[in-house]
């Protein structure tokens, strides 16, 4: 299908981006285009301005900041899979195929907030937090407040996502599992953990889901768990979640609760595995 008319702007630096969107209310952000274009094509969206950042060079790249990483909303999922960062390369890496990888970006990804994306359940177990620039300047967002609910996020209408600070964690372990969808590879449920031992002791277990329900959460409960003394199985395996789970035409909410389980333990016992 083609999409519905649309003007088209590529600003030369943000302020012009910034100052676009606060002009026309309607712009649509558009950044690898890999979540925008087929929203167009099926007419869910319609946006009668598309706003053009995907050569912003301010937006790209990894740097280190002290003691985390700036990673930029416009680094792709490619150069997120080459890098040392903490679990994301090993989300990176399950994302879509080669085309998506090489030209879909974070920042886009994060921004449009698929319910069944990969990134928020890492972003969730890494305590990051988003950086966005607005009118009245920047702000800093935890991820546990930036997803909201399907497809929405705090980020306002007139704001752009410039990145995130991902903390270097060191000594950590990390693991991503996730049950992909067999024709679209997006997570039907994804499980990604971050913990940290010393010696024989759990310092600290973060445990985030992502597909599973309308919106990322954390698996406290296990957390709440682990930290208790109970071992991977024994933790998840009667866990229930605290949010509704989803359902669709290929996974009830029951089979995504098994699924929630399994990946939880399977990430579990990678990351304590090493």
């Amino acid at each position: 299908m083609y999409p519905a008319s649309f003007r088209y702007a590529r600003p030369r630096n943000l302020d012009e981006a910034l100052r676009l969107l606060e002009e026309n209310p309607e712009a649509k952000l558009l950044a690898g285009g890999h979540s925008l274009i087929p929203a167009m094509k099926l007419r869910l969206a319609t946006p009668a301005l598309l706003v053009d950042i995907g050569r912003l060079a301010e937006l790209k790249g990894i740097r280190e900041e002290g003691e985390v990483y700036f990673v930029g909303a416009l680094t792709t999922h490619a150069e997120i899979a080459r890098s040392s960062l903490p679990l994301l390369p090993l989300v990176a890496r399950v994302i879509g195929d080669p085309m998506v990888r090489n030209l879909g970006t974070i920042g886009g990804s994060l921004a449009h907030a698929d319910p069944a994306a990969d990134y928020p359940a890492a972003i969730l177990a890494l305590e990051a937090e988003l950086r966005a620039r607005g009118p009245q300047g920047e702000r800093r967002i935890p991820a546990r407040d930036f997803f909201q609910g399907m497809f929405q996020t705090a980020l306002g209408p007139t704001e752009i996502l410039l990145g995130l600070e991902v903390p270097r964690l060191p000594g950590y372990r990390f693991a991503y599992e996730k049950f992909p969808h067999p024709a679209s590879g997006y997570a039907v449920v994804g499980v990604a953990a971050a913990v940290l031992k010393e010696g024989e002791a759990l310092k600290d277990v973060r445990l985030a889901a992502t597909g599973a329900a309308y919106a990322p959460f954390r698996l406290e409960g296990v957390e709440a768990a682990l930290r208790q003394g109970m071992g991977p199985k024994e933790a998840t395996q009667g866990y229930t979640p605290p949010v509704p789970l989803a359902e669709d035409r290929f996974a009830s909410a029951e089979y995504r609760l098994h699924l929630l389980r399994v990946l939880a333990r399977r990430a579990l016992e990678r990351a304590l595995g090493g």
